[in-house]
């Protein structure tokens, strides 16, 4: 798999101009994950696919800087978490402003969306949206980066400007929270089943 994404980025590199075909493989084979994670991180269902496009704009524009020391898809997460952690970092100082100037201030609904590969059930994919989306950011985040990204506790430090000890207490404290939250949502939906 490495193989053939070293090879697409070889023969993007390498394409005349205007011929996108390789770069765009790449795309397809990635833009699904991207999406889904940038939907995660971000907790803006909105702008997930705007966001994936934007990280792929930034890869195309730093292919020719890619060096081939980790693999095409760490260095697409890597991109990908940076962009969406300077959206937050825009959006939380959007919501500030807007906060002082605005005396009519709403928080935005979140509108339900599909989650990560792999789940079996819609029914599933909707709890774990809806814990993922419950936890807090200083936990949602490390979690979705160790396990859903595979990215390691280092990896996760560097990305996140914290140690390495208060990443490995993060994730320990968000697969907690996720589980206890999980389970609770698993019971109401249960209830809720139990009572049609």
């Amino acid at each position: 798999m490495a193989d053939q994404d070293d090879e697409l980025i070889q023969r993007a590199l390498q394409s005349p101009e205007g011929d996108l075909r390789a770069f765009e493989e790449l795309v397809r084979k990635y833009q699904r994950r991207i999406v889904a994670n940038c939907r995660h991180i971000t907790r803006d269902p909105n702008n997930a696919e705007d966001l994936a496009q934007e990280v792929f704009v930034k890869a195309f524009f730093a292919l020719r800087g890619f060096e081939g020391r980790s693999s095409v898809r760490h260095w697409l997460q890597t991109i990908k978490v940076n962009h969406c952690l300077n959206h937050l970092k825009k959006q939380q100082r959007a919501t500030m402003v807007d906060l002082e100037e605005e005396e009519s201030w709403t928080p935005a609904t979140t509108a339900p969306r599909p989650a990560a590969s792999g789940v079996e059930t819609l029914a599933e994919r909707q709890i774990i949206e809806r814990v993922l989306d419950a936890m807090n950011t200083t936990l949602r985040i490390p979690l979705i980066l160790r396990d859903m990204d595979d990215m390691a506790y280092e990896e996760i430090a560097s990305m996140l400007g914290i140690g390495l000890s208060a990443v490995k207490m993060r994730i320990k404290r968000a697969r907690q929270e996720f589980r206890e939250r999980y389970e609770l949502e698993v019971q109401v939906n249960r209830q809720a089943e139990a009572r049609l």
